[in-house]
């Protein structure tokens, strides 16, 4: 009875299984392969989530700005001249907003001084060149944004056509610029922001937007240019053709 019971039991019980213990080489895929699952993940994040965020929250601020100038409506000015105001001293100081039609009825960025990444570009969105002339001003009002990431203010920089608006407004209104070219530059040639930017015959009141180049690369830059056509005042109301800025819940975004 004894042995037949022996003979019955599982052969795992008679004797203790023996464990294969792992190679190096296979310690260290294992853990190359979780890299590249964190990786694939945190990039998801940042193209995605972060994306949907940043940009809401950009979106929002514009909104929210534009909302207190509006309660501090000053009369219009008999003349309607572009108003011209100083330079903001402070880095990451907003003072004005960027509508591009062309880029979609939801983009509304803040415009801010500066283009540092940390106080500026990856927070605000887009930045003012410091010592650039000011929007309505002779000369040349620069600005700097993302393509591909934190809120991408200009990812579809490339896409504007001859005439496209782009729109400043601050808490005096609304400045109306037209674009007119693009081009693609090396990141050593900083005249493109200076008062009369290369390519362009006469000093004139422009506007630069500037961005990395290609795609995911900040190995150039592309660069586009527009020119001012109209003034309006904020007494005189929002422009007929951009007036869904104003509409727009606080809640808004990309």
């Amino acid at each position: 009875m004894t042995e037949t019971a022996e003979l019955m039991r599982p052969r795992g019980s008679r004797r203790t299984k023996r464990h294969r213990r792992a190679s190096p080489v296979t310690v260290i895929a294992e853990l190359l392969i979780t890299a590249g699952v964190l990786v694939l993940l945190f990039l998801g994040w940042q193209l995605w989530f972060n994306e949907l965020v940043m940009g809401s929250k950009q979106h929002d601020q514009a909104l929210e700005t534009a909302q207190e100038w509006e309660r501090d409506v000053e009369p219009a000015p008999a003349n309607a001249e572009p108003i011209v105001r100083p330079e903001p001293a402070a880095d990451g100081e907003i003072f004005a907003n960027l509508v591009i039609p062309r880029f979609g009825q939801d983009y509304y960025r803040p415009i801010a001084q500066g283009v540092g990444l940390k106080a500026v570009l990856n927070t605000i969105g887009v930045g003012h060149y410091p010592g650039a002339q000011m929007p309505g001003e002779v000369g040349n009002f620069s600005l700097a944004a993302h393509r591909t990431s934190y809120g991408r203010p200009f990812n579809l920089l490339a896409e504007l056509r001859k005439g496209d608006k782009i729109w400043v407004e601050t808490a005096d209104g609304w400045y109306e610029y037209a674009y007119l070219t693009q081009r693609v530059i090396q990141p050593t040639e900083v005249e493109v922001i200076e008062v009369l930017p290369p390519g362009l015959t006469e000093v004139d009141r422009y506007i630069t937007l500037t961005t990395c180049h290609p795609m995911w690369s900040a190995r150039e830059r592309l660069i586009a240019h527009g020119v001012l056509d109209q003034f309006y005042p904020r007494a005189a109301g929002v422009p007929e053709e951009i007036a869904y800025t104003q509409a727009q819940p606080q809640a808004g975004g990309q």
